[in-house]
């Protein structure tokens, strides 16, 4: 076989609030909430001793910390946001930024964060590990 690939994705969702800044957006220029639908997908090219690509439950684990961190939070307010728009593009890479270094399993070579903010829009950030 080529291009082999597994994967696992974990999904966690929350309600956080925020507002936008820096343009005319409407609505989104006041504080609103979102009830976010967070997806961690994690790609290997083999697996462990045990078959496994990662642990599910250490996944569960930091996804459940970020959630935790966000939940009801106003973004703006949050430090990883400080001075930014908090825009759903940049909740994916502060996502990934904050879950995925907690994921140490070695067969792990690529990360995907997707974010639903709606059922009609999302955002992801991948990036290798």
């Amino acid at each position: 076989m080529t291009n082999q690939e597994y994967s696992v994705t974990v999904i966690r969702d929350f309600i956080a609030r925020h507002y936008l800044i820096g343009g005319d957006w409407g609505p989104e220029n006041e504080p609103n909430s979102h009830h976010f639908r967070l997806e961690l997908s994690l790609f290997g090219d083999s697996l462990d001793q045990h078959n496994y690509m990662v642990d599910i439950v250490e996944i569960e684990s930091a996804l459940d910390a970020f959630v935790n961190r966000y939940r009801d939070a106003m973004l703006n307010d949050m430090p990883a946001f400080a001075g930014q728009n908090p825009s759903i593009e940049l909740f994916c890479r502060v996502a990934w930024e904050e879950i995925v270094p907690q994921v140490s399993a070695a067969t792990v070579r690529r990360a995907v964060v997707t974010m639903w903010e709606h059922d009609q829009a999302r955002a992801s950030f991948s990036a290798d590990i």
